[in-house]
This record gives C-alpha cells, sequence and structure tokens, in this order.
C-alpha cells in the first residue's frame, strides 16, 4: 500500500511498506516536482527489499503516468539484494511503449555499473531531461461525459498534422474513440490522454489513464446479434499492439499505431 501526502512546497511522499528486522519502517519515495521544471524529479531514499519492491513498483507506474518526463534518483536508496533491481526493469517494458517520456536513472557515475540493464536510460550526474514538448506529446484532461470521444478524435487529428503522419490517423482516431469511450461507459471517472511520436518517427503511441481499478478483459470477437462488446475488439483489428497495466490507483491502457498495419 502506497499512501501519499502534498504539502506547501509542492513535494508528495509515498511511504512503501518495509519489514526489516521485525518491525515494519517506511521507505519514504519522494516525488519532488521543481516549480519551474516542468519534469518530475523522484528521489528514492531508505532501503528498497523484497518485501517493498510492489508497491515500489505501483508508485513508479504511477508517476511515469501522471508526470511527463521524469527523472528517479536512486543516490538515497539502499539495495541490500540485488535481485529487486528487477523492480526497474519491469517498469521499463510496462511503459515501453506509453507515449509518455520514459523515466532516466540518475545515479554517481561511481555507482552506475549496477543500474546498466534495468532498462531505463542513465542519466548523467546532475544531467537535465528534456522538458515536456509538444513537438512529441499532447495530452487532454477529459471527464467522462458526452464530447469526450470527440475531443480524443480532435487531438489525435492534431498530433497526425504537427507531425506529418496522415496514414495513421483513421486507424489511431478509432482507438482514440475506443479507449475513451471505454472510460465513460465503464470506468465513469476523469481520464488523462497522451498522444506520442514513436522514436520511428512513423508510429503513434496512446494511452487513456483514468481512476478505476476495474481492467477491460477482451475476450475475442463477439456475436452479431450482441449489443456492444466491440470496443477491444476494434483496437486489436487497427492497432500494432496494445495492452493495459494496473496502477495503486487506476490503470492505463495504450495503444501503437502503425501506418502500414494491415496493409
Amino acid at each position: 500500500m502506497v499512501t501519499t501526502a502534498r504539502n506547501s512546497r509542492g513535494r508528495a511522499h509515498a511511504y512503501v511498506p518495509d519489514l526489516h528486522n521485525g518491525a515494519i519502517m517506511p521507505t519514504d519515495v519522494h516525488f519532488l516536482v521543481a516549480a519551474d521544471d516542468p519534469y518530475a524529479v523522484v528521489q528514492l531514499q531508505g532501503v528498497l527489499d523484497r518485501a517493498s519492491a510492489e508497491a515500489l513498483r505501483g508508485a513508479l507506474l504511477s508517476v511515469v503516468a501522471d508526470r511527463t518526463p521524469a527523472v528517479i534518483e536512486v543516490t538515497g536508496l539502499r539495495i541490500d539484494d540485488p535481485a529487486v533491481l528487477s523492480t526497474f526493469g519491469e517498469v521499463a517494458r510496462e511503459t515501453a511503449d506509453w507515449p509518455a517520456g520514459h523515466p532516466a536513472i540518475r545515479v554517481p557515475p561511481a555507482f552506475a555499473g549496477r543500474w546498466q540493464g534495468v532498462g531505463f536510460r542513465i542519466a548523467e550526474d546532475g544531467a537535465r531531461p528534456p522538458a515536456y514538448s509538444v513537438d512529441h506529446l499532447l495530452r487532454a484532461d477529459l471527464e467522462p461525459m458526452t464530447g469526450a470521444a470527440r475531443r480524443a478524435r480532435e487531438l489525435v487529428t492534431e498530433a497526425c498534422a504537427r507531425w506529418e503522419l496522415p496514414a495513421v490517423a483513421g486507424p489511431a482516431c478509432i482507438v482514440a474513440t475506443e479507449l475513451v469511450n471505454n472510460v465513460v461507459a465503464h470506468a465513469h471517472t476523469a481520464m488523462t490522454l497522451l498522444v506520442g511520436r514513436g522514436a520511428d518517427a512513423d508510429t503513434l503511441h496512446l494511452s487513456v489513464r483514468d481512476w478505476s481499478p476495474a481492467l477491460p478483459v477482451y475476450s475475442g470477437p463477439v456475436p452479431t446479434t450482441a449489443y456492444g462488446g466491440r470496443g477491444l475488439l476494434l483496437i486489436e483489428s487497427v492497432a500494432l499492439r496494445w495492452g493495459v497495466t494496473d496502477l495503486p490507483d487506476g490503470k492505463v491502457v495504450w495503444s501503437v499505431v502503425a501506418p502500414d498495419y494491415g496493409d
């Protein structure tokens, strides 16, 4: 379980339960967003072991979902069991296709070796990540109401025009419509739509983050007489790949659309 609190200085603290010598000791995970920087600095302090790794995984996934981009500071993190480094690898794999800018690990050069291969870029000590830019990412915060899907299609159309991806616009609008309508029909929460340009400059990455724990389930084709249930089928048919990631306070449903898929 991760609990968060925010103070007037803009710092949020996530306390990850950590069992050590038979006592519950908090691992204090600081989420600090500097007022003059458009990215998150995640300061990890305390002891990371197998008991606290799963809670940290959820906390990091939430940061990537909610704050773009981010740098993870691990200087104050003590790791007694190298196996728990796989937690960072899991987060890197789960977020690899999200449109959000992926975190970088900031660690002193003397300790960088053990962090190689965890899946995140290793930032040079003191380096700053690229700031949020509409050249690579567009965002819309939507309410679960009529008109949300229309706004999603407008954002996708704007992205495809901005990044000269006309062949992606049609299928991407279908995906965005279904992702948003799923939240409107089932989750009933506010949502954040992100549309990002792929690293290869030919694909479009979309994600919708909501605050419902209910996960969509794809069970394949539905009978022609069935009412509804075709949203995920449409996504499956037009997307290069898609998936769902659960968060401590909701989920992210993401999709990658390519211009030549299905040709």
